[in-house]
């Protein structure tokens, strides 16, 4: 999940400005590389896996197993955010292909995802992160992804901040390094 971090509450579009932006982020590069290693490693997407909804969480967005992506149009304005939450969600999605006993109830699967999904995405470019508040230059990435995850994790009904922290730590070297399906970190 794609959760807000900004002090600052976004205003949002509409579901069909969100939608429009939606359309859009699917021909961008990225976008479209996950979508074809998804149908190369056998997951096929339907037309309507990306979706824009009204959230009542605060959240960008989410992946939802068997359902596809849902980008929140009341909590995104920009196109970059909007192709931000897809390709972190498109991660998920790609995770849970490639993993076929992936179980999102399970704390370490959960954070070895979003290890992944904060890694792969751009979510922690410093210049996203200098624009949410965080100044620090140096080991920025990391520290955003650590960050993130505990963000995620722990709004798991079923991780305690304790078992979150503790699962993040044991898979934290092998799923930061997992570029799949990338050669190396984009």
């Amino acid at each position: 999940m794609e959760e807000e971090e900004s002090n600052k509450k976004p205003q949002g579009c509409t579901v069909k400005e969100c939608q429009n932006m939606i359309q859009r982020s699917l021909r961008t590069p990225m976008v479209k590389f996950l979508m074809e290693h998804m149908e190369k490693a056998g997951c096929k997407l339907r037309d309507n896996f990306i979706k824009a909804v009204h959230c009542e969480q605060q959240m960008s967005g989410g992946y939802v197993r068997g359902d596809g992506i849902v980008v929140c149009s009341n909590h995104v304005e920009l196109q970059d955010h909007v192709n931000q939450v897809v390709i972190h969600e498109l991660i998920h999605a790609y995770d849970e292909c490639r993993a076929a006993n992936l179980d999102w109830s399970n704390c370490a699967h959960h954070a070895c995802s979003e290890i992944r999904a904060g890694h792969l995405s751009g979510d922690c470019h410093y210049k996203r992160e200098l624009l949410r508040g965080f100044m620090k230059i140096r080991g920025h990435e990391q520290e955003c992804v650590r960050r993130r995850v505990m963000q995620s994790v722990t709004s798991n009904p079923f991780c305690s901040e304790t078992a979150a922290k503790d699962a993040m730590e044991a898979v934290w070297d092998i799923c930061y390094n997992d570029t799949k399906p990338f050669d190396r970190a984009p």
